[in-house]
């Protein structure tokens, strides 16, 4: 053995050395799935250092992007969900914990601008609230995966404006393109929103500062989001997406599943509407999207059914 293998033999050892006394320290923790977490994960952490063989700089300069993701993180916008997404954190974590269960509707990622407190609108209502857009009527049905409706279904919905943006990146306080409703006593359901169009993630943070050094585009595909709660059903988070939309194959949270990309037919100024509404001349669009709910038990490792903490 020369000298220089002598040395990295020795150098590896010692950073092993490391990796065992801190694995080691979180032996007695009293919760065995915080112990397993912390004990992976320092594991896995120490062998990214140690792969890539970070410097000094480059640990400073992480300390200094997570601490502007804190310092730009507030009631109206979570950067760290943006870091999760643009890595696919969160649409790993997505498909560990919503196993594919028999036709069950895939679920993707919950996306930062999800509020509580929403309006309640009617069957037929329209949750756009004023939000600029071309008027879109969604309706469908909600069933279990036995094809049996399921009444009384409450489902969140939002989406952002025309112009890329949620109600919650104003400043006028305005509650615009988001709602929930309810399924009726057959499962179905529908109301009018808005024709979603592509939009850029938040990118004027750190987020938006590593898409733009790594080369990667900021925008995601057009999209309707979907919170759907029924007592003994598996909580469904998804979207829906537009058919044709050249950025499906480029979404930049890894959002898009095959399954969720619809036909958003275009109806020309004064073609009847379902319900009768009158648009005059403006265009309008419309796309059915029938939910299937898994039952409650089926929700995988690790988050129990009906958890939204994030």
């Amino acid at each position: 053995m020369n000298e220089q293998n002598k040395v990295a033999a020795e150098q590896q050892a010692r950073e092993q050395a490391l990796v065992d006394k801190v694995v080691a320290s979180f032996e007695a923790a009293e919760d065995p799935r915080l112990k397993q977490l912390m004990q992976a994960l320092t594991r896995h952490l120490h062998a990214f250092l140690r792969e890539v063989r970070l410097t000094e700089a480059e640990w400073d300069a992480a300390i200094g992007f997570l601490t502007a993701a804190g310092h730009i993180t507030d009631d109206k916008r979570q950067e760290f969900i943006l870091l999760s997404d643009v890595l696919g954190a969160s649409m790993q974590t997505i498909a560990i914990n919503n196993e594919a269960y028999a036709n069950a509707t895939e679920a993707t990622v919950l996306g930062p601008f999800f509020v509580e407190g929403s309006p309640d609108i009617p069957l037929g209502g329209d949750m756009s609230f004023g939000a600029a857009g071309q008027p879109c009527w969604v309706e469908g049905t909600v069933t279990d995966t036995d094809g049996k409706p399921v009444p009384g279904a409450r489902m969140e919905v939002w989406e952002a404006d025309e112009d890329g943006f949620y109600d919650v990146q104003y400043d006028d306080d305005r509650t615009a393109a988001r709602g929930h409703l309810f399924s009726d006593e057959t499962g179905a359901y529908r109301f009018w929103a808005i024709t979603p169009t592509p939009y850029p993630i938040p990118h004027d943070g750190p987020v938006g500062a590593l898409l733009a050094a790594v080369g990667r585009s900021p925008m995601r595909a057009s999209h309707l989001h979907f919170d759907v709660r029924a007592e003994g059903r598996r909580t469904l988070i998804t979207h829906i997406f537009v058919r044709g939309d050249e950025l499906l194959t480029s979404d930049a949270v890894f959002g898009v599943k095959d399954s969720l990309v619809h036909d958003f037919v275009e109806h020309p100024a004064g073609t009847p509407t379902p319900d009768g509404r009158d648009f005059g001349g403006q265009s309008w669009s419309s796309v059915r999207f029938d939910i299937v709910l898994a039952p409650a038990d089926t929700a995988g490792p690790g988050i129990p059914s009906g958890d939204r903490s994030r």
